[in-house]
């Protein structure tokens, strides 16, 4: 492999570095890793992906979006090192992404950040963790419940 004339000299200033290594980095947001894991392998054409590490949260919302038909299947395998979740993939996703800041929203609101997030009425959904868990916003609508946004999906 070639080196830089900033590889050599950062490796002259810092010689415990690996500038070449190609290993995973550390993430702070799981749910934007998992969501963009999701959108690129959407993109390329893939039929599955493995979204790591997995958290009950991330499994909750994937749970979300095979109810509604934007995923096929997924499955939880032990790794030892945080878990990894296989999603099979369907092909309906067009975008989908973490909502940052985590907003809060009242019940009257939903409408707001439908406008914000999804491109169209009725046209595609808002994951929102609730008080009795997570769900997508019509069904957080039709309970009458407020909550956080966590993600969008269409």
């Amino acid at each position: 492999m070639a080196y830089t004339y900033a590889d050599s000299v950062l490796e002259r200033l810092h010689p415990n570095w690996d500038l070449r290594s190609s290993g995973e980095s550390m993430s702070v947001d799981t749910i934007s890793n998992a969501m963009s894991t999701i959108k690129n392998a959407e993109r390329v054409g893939k039929n599955r992906c493995e979204i790591k590490p997995a958290s009950k949260l991330i499994g909750n919302i994937l749970r979300v979006m095979k109810e509604h038909g934007y995923i096929r299947s997924f499955e939880y395998v032990e790794d030892h090192k945080g878990g990894i979740y296989v999603v099979e993939l369907s092909g309906r996703i067009n975008d989908c992404g973490a909502i940052r800041p985590r907003f809060s929203v009242k019940k009257t609101e939903y409408e707001k950040f439908e406008k914000r997030f999804l491109p169209a009425r009725d046209f595609g959904i808002l994951i929102v963790s609730t008080t009795k868990g997570v769900m997508s916003q019509k069904e957080a609508i039709e309970r009458g419940l407020g909550g956080v946004l966590l993600a969008y999906v269409y």
